[in-house]
């Protein structure tokens, strides 16, 4: 049953709204009032609404949603607005949702309808930098508080803005909120949050993209360069095995709407291990192939309601409800207590096989192809095969018809024939003669001229007319009889439309899941154990989309419990996998959460509610953010977003400003979840280079924080990864031998290494591209002396002796590790510092 379905009442309209709605209790007057505004255009979905009881915006991102608005009724089942607000300039798809909404006596929103323009982008952009936000200071500018609208809205999601606009505008003509205070009071706006359906994941457009869940690559044909686009290397790429196209699109919308729902992916995943089973492969590859001669019946059952069926669509519809009966009847022989098979079983009414019987009954398929227009068997119209056989019988009584007519015309003619043209009826045909050159030698007496047609004239004599008036215009009349015979046809099966959209639902699951189990056996995959708990687990992990492009893919395992491990920070040389591995553990998650087998040996999700991820900087050239700018937002979004129940994956955070500065945020970030409750703390996966995170002790000890790295061998002056995980913390970046494997020239390299070293030891960095500091100061030296006495050289001389004294001895202070515990500072003192010292005093 589809969510549009189990929301209509016993009117047949949508029984939907809060208890105060619904119910025969009258609305209190200070009761809160729920405003929504929606837009929706091709096929895509944007909304937002305003809660008066706490002040708050909620908007989600724009969505696909069916042509029926399934999405948007369970919207309005959860929220159950008071008033929807929408566009007067609406597709059809809305325009019947909202007739259907108005159909149900038991709740009744307020539907207010805008000019198309006040639902314009830069609109609702504008009236969302006006609106009256009190926890912003009042002198804040339009530039810094749109960086901060930034961090609560996807500008990525313009339906969402457009309706956002006309939302503002709704509230402040009807001032929701503050009727009695003075015009200068806006509407108050204490809070933005994104609104999820209840039992759906959380999972926004830059996880999507990061994760690589779709992918759309420009086609390669030249001629689809600038319209085609397909699916590039991403998981809906290699999961969609599906044999029809709204199979494809179901599972497009299980992509897009992971759930928690445990009912929803135990019946998902029933049928996987079914297929899975190498004994079941014959039922398998019988159901998919007639999978593939199933059309789009939608469509097929709109172009008939508005007649318009073609031949080809007559052809589409049997050869669908004939392969549905097929499948039905496959289905009925597969254990019925696994729910599809059973659905399936009982839901595919007779009245199919009805359908298909009748069909094939009345339509002759292979005529109606020959002739491109409908035409019926025999013995289906008894008053329509007698018109055909006197049509087949035509032509020798024509001939007959013709040779009399010859014995009453001019000699000179020495032929003649009778000929039927549709719509115009019975004609005498004669050959033109060299005498006939004007019109007027066209006249023939007894006969009215008609036309002349490739030296032939066409005239209506007194028995052509005397065909026309027994036979009629036979042609048309057959064409007319069957036309009617194909619109009680198309009435009949319009009746039992019912029965075809219920078969399209389910032969979609079923489609859907038969094509995630083709990829489990052919990428060995297994089937998660899932709960509702707070634990993950997965046993040698492995990457979907990378293991199908590297010849050995090592796999690691991932554990999170409870109380143990859910922070985990994993440090490693560059390349050495650590994003992979995020996203793998992503990526694994993702796919129990559709219901999917996963690439490990074994796992055991708990259900999270959300991923959120920070490891990939989209540019926005709509908001005019910095790279930075982005990677604050999306880590403030996990911070105001997740739960305990979520997932967030970090990857090199704090890397695109000053090193200090995002080596403070990384740890202020990281001790903020740490200093949480348990129940509090989200799964999280943090991979940095910041390896001084640990070494200065930056964060609280915790039972909640684990270290990993990934394992790398040196051989020789070769840094060898062994992309291991393993407990640990990386002692190295190995910056100069990546950049060796870079191909970067060895003299750049090696001054790199030079110079890190210089700094990690606090030592003067000199500059290549000049003198060195030695040379310049006996260049210096000389040039004094050579211009002093010779008692000024002497004390000169002396001065610059105590000066190198001085020198040697601050680099010899400075090269102690005053961390060795074996290092003795007081016989440094003794020996070196206080006979240094009394010399020095001795010079002066």
């Amino acid at each position: 049953m589809t969510e549009l379905e189990s929301l209509r009442g016993g009117g047949g309209g949508l029984n939907v709204g809060p208890p105060g709605i619904n119910g025969d209790e009258e609305e209190e007057e200070d009761s809160p009032t729920v405003l929504l505004s929606v837009l929706a255009q091709h096929g895509q979905m944007g909304l937002c609404f305003y809660d008066s009881k706490n002040s708050s915006l909620r908007f989600m991102r724009d969505t696909a949603d069916t042509y029926e608005l399934h999405l948007l009724a369970r919207v309005i089942q959860e929220v159950g607005p008071h008033v929807i607000i929408t566009s007067a300039k609406q597709e059809h798809c809305m325009t019947s949702f909202l007739q259907q909404l108005g159909s149900n006596p038991d709740y009744k929103p307020e539907v207010v309808t805008y000019p198309y323009m006040d639902f314009g982008l830069e609109v609702g952009k504008q009236r969302l930098l006006s609106a009256h936000l009190p926890f912003l200071p009042a002198s804040i500018s339009d530039r810094d508080k749109m960086s901060y609208l930034s961090s609560c809205f996807s500008f990525d999601s313009p339906l969402m803005l457009r309706a956002v606009g006309a939302l503002l505008k709704c509230l402040d003509r009807r001032r929701v909120g503050v009727e009695l205070e003075d015009c200068s009071v806006g509407v108050p706006i204490l809070q933005f949050n994104a609104y999820t359906l209840k039992g759906v994941v959380c999972i926004d457009p830059d996880t999507y993209s990061v994760l690589q869940v779709f992918k759309s690559e420009l086609h390669p044909s030249v001629y689809k360069l600038h319209s085609g686009e397909k699916e590039g290397l991403s998981l809906y790429g290699i999961l969609n095995r599906c044999r029809c196209k709204f199979g494809s699109k179901l599972l497009r919308q299980w992509f897009l709407r992971p759930t928690q729902d445990l009912a929803v992916l135990h019946r998902r995943q029933e049928v996987i291990r079914f297929f899975t089973s190498p004994r079941n492969s014959d039922a398998l590859s019988t159901l998919q192939s007639s999978l593939r001669n199933i059309s789009n019946i939608p469509t097929l059952l709109r172009r008939m309601s508005l007649s318009h069926t073609k031949v080809s669509d007559w052809q589409s519809l049997y050869k669908t409800v004939y392969n549905v009966v097929c499948i039905r009847d496959t289905v009925r022989h597969l254990p019925q207590s696994i729910h599809l098979f059973h659905d399936i079983s009982e839901g595919f009414s007779d009245d199919l096989h009805h359908i298909a019987s009748l069909i094939s009954r009345v339509v002759d398929f292979e005529t109606s192809i020959a002739k491109n227009c409908f035409t019926i068997k025999p013995n289906v119209d008894p008053a329509i095969d007698e018109k055909k056989r006197m049509m087949v019988g035509l032509s020798d009584f024509l001939t007959d018809v013709a040779r009399r007519e010859l014995e009453h015309l001019d000699a000179r003619i020495p032929s003649c024939c009778v000929i039927y043209i549709p719509l115009i009826g019975f004609l005498l045909s004669v050959p033109r003669l060299p005498s006939m050159v004007e019109k007027e030698d066209f006249e023939i007496e007894g006969l009215d001229f008609m036309f002349l047609s490739e030296d032939r004239l066409h005239y209506r004599s007194q028995r052509t007319k005397e065909l026309d008036d027994l036979l009629g215009d036979l042609h048309c009349v057959i064409r007319d009889m069957e036309t009617a015979v194909m619109t009680q046809l198309q009435s009949a099966i319009l009746e039992r439309s019912a029965s075809l959209y219920k078969v399209l639902d389910l032969i979609a699951e079923l489609d859907c899941l038969m094509a995630m189990s083709t990829a489990s056996q052919e990428y060995g995959y297994t089937s998660p154990k899932l709960a509702n708990h707070r634990k993950i687990t997965v046993t040698q992990g492995r990457h979907p989309l990378l293991e199908l492009c590297s010849l050995v893919f090592v796999a690691n395992s991932f554990q999170s419990s409870e109380s143990q491990g859910r922070v985990k920070i994993i440090t490693g040389p560059n390349s050495s996998g650590k994003s992979i591995y995020l996203k793998q553990v992503g990526l694994i998650v993702f796919m129990a959460l559709i219901g999917s087998d996963v690439p490990a040996k074994e796992a055991e999700i708990g259900l999270v509610d959300g991923i959120f991820t920070r490891m990939q900087s989209r540019e926005s050239v709509s908001v005019g953010l910095s790279t930075f700018m982005i990677d604050l937002n999306q880590m403030a979004h996990a911070f105001n977003s997740s739960t305990g129940n979520s997932l967030v994956l970090v990857d090199e955070f704090g890397k695109g400003t000053n090193t200090v500065d995002g080596l403070s945020l990384l740890a202020a970030s990281i001790s903020h979840w740490l200093r949480k409750p348990p129940v509090d703390v989200p799964h999280i996966l943090l991979a940095t280079n910041f390896h001084s995170l640990m070494q200065l002790g930056l964060l609280p000890s915790s039972g909640l924080l684990s270290l990993l790295t990934l394992e790398t061998a040196v051989d020789g002056d070769e840094l060898v990864f062994l992309y291991q995980l393993k407990e640990g913390i990386c002692q190295s970046s190995y910056a100069a031998n990546i950049a060796t494997l870079a191909g970067l020239p060895t003299s750049l390299v090696q001054r790199g290494v030079e110079v890190s070293e210089l700094f990690r030891t606090g030592r003067l960095i000199q500059r290549i591209d000049k003198a060195s500091s030695d040379e310049q100061t006996n260049r210096f030296v000389k040039l004094q002396l050579h211009r002093m006495t010779k008692e000024n050289q002497q004390l000169y001389v002396k001065q610059m002796c105590v000066t190198d004294r001085c020198r040697s001895l601050v680099e010899a202070f400075l090269s102690l590790d005053l961390e060795d515990k074996d290092l003795d500072l007081q016989r440094f003192m003794k020996e070196e510092l206080l006979p240094s010292a009394g010399e020095l005093l001795n010079h002066h």
